[in-house]
């Protein structure tokens, strides 16, 4: 059925030229655990930071959750080596702190 076993394309769909071309545009490889498990934290960092501004209002929970989807989310950036998420994450982390000390 396969043409062979690395691509898992059909054999009518092996010559066209577009899918030759965007085979050669993508890296075939399996994530490592490290990789695996810092996705889920983004992931699951991600839906604290979307979920915060609805929250922001209840006393301090808003800004609690600001900052673990923060922290939550450096790993998955941080493994990627995207440094200007990184930084963003570092600010809504910190900032959220600050903002915490000095409502107290």
């Amino acid at each position: 059925m396969f043409r062979n076993k690395e691509t898992k394309t059909c054999r009518s769909c092996e010559f066209k030229w577009h899918q030759r071309f965007l085979r050669h545009l993508v890296k075939q490889r399996k994530l490592s655990a490290l990789e695996r498990l810092s996705n889920r934290l983004g992931y699951m960092g991600t839906s604290f930071i979307v979920i915060s501004p609805h929250i922001l209002s209840y006393d301090l929970l808003g800004a609690y959750t600001y900052i673990i989807g923060g922290i939550l989310s450096m790993p998955q950036v941080f493994i990627a080596k995207q440094w200007n998420l990184v930084l963003v994450n570092l600010n809504v982390t910190l900032g959220y702190m600050l903002y915490i000390v000095n409502a107290n």
